[in-house]
């Protein structure tokens, strides 16, 4: 039972990975090197900012919200904005177009992020002998994350590498890029400013992630209009 339990939410955390690879155009173009460079650049970034928050942050003692180190924290993981720059235009990529190029990118950064931060807790975790929604709620999370990150790559691509962008759009997709890169902190405010259970945090996510995917996907659509 409790194997069965670990190879469920397992699925429910790295299938969908799988599953959008496999049932979007990203499987005919062959873009999996794409994804595994922009894995291999997270995990870069994943260093550097584990580097930065053991040299800049305090050790707090209590698990309270703190302003000045959340504060702290979300300028540090503007680091990953620095990757997905890097991932989206210094990394040679095959023959393939711009929107495939992001979701690719996009793909291979949520699916590093969810080995590096969730396959430990969940191989040490979900085996236990008793049952949690914990691991099941984190395989939701993986979720919105996969979706977050997708469109932060979109955004990334629009800011980029698009040069011929509707002016009036600039300044709604450096907003949305930045309530996207912010999450984490917001998520970290909601857990310990207004202290929300781990059931509302998720819930907020995966709204939060539907409705960023939604507008990026509009703006991604007007950005390839023809300009008239």
């Amino acid at each position: 039972m409790t194997m069965f339990h670990f190879f469920n939410c397992a699925i429910l955390t790295f299938g969908p990975h799988a599953v959008y690879y496999s049932a979007t155009p990203l499987s005919e173009y062959d873009t999996l090197g794409t994804s595994v460079k922009a894995a291999l650049v997270y995990l870069g970034t994943a260093l550097v900012k584990l580097v930065c928050l053991a040299t800049f942050l305090q050790v707090s003692e209590n698990d309270g919200f703190d302003p000045y180190q959340e504060l702290l924290k979300a300028l540090i993981g503007f680091i990953d904005v620095a990757g997905l720059f890097f991932a989206l235009t210094q990394l040679t990529h095959r023959n393939i177009s711009q929107n495939h190029k992001f979701q690719a990118v996009g793909l291979g950064w949520a699916f590093a992020d969810s080995v590096l931060h969730r396959l430990a807790p969940l191989w040490v975790g979900a085996r236990g002998l008793e049952f949690t929604w914990d691991y099941i709620l984190q395989g939701l999370e993986a979720n919105a994350n996969l979706v977050l990150s997708i469109s932060l790559a979109a955004l990334g691509s629009l800011i980029w590498l698009r040069k011929n962008k509707p002016k009036t759009l600039i300044p709604i997709i450096y907003a949305c890029a930045g309530i996207v890169a912010t999450m984490p902190s917001i998520t970290s405010y909601l857990r310990r400013g207004l202290e929300w259970h781990f059931p509302k945090v998720v819930g907020f996510e995966l709204f939060t992630s539907l409705v960023m995917a939604f507008i990026s996907w509009q703006l991604f659509s007007a950005c390839q209009r023809p300009s008239a």
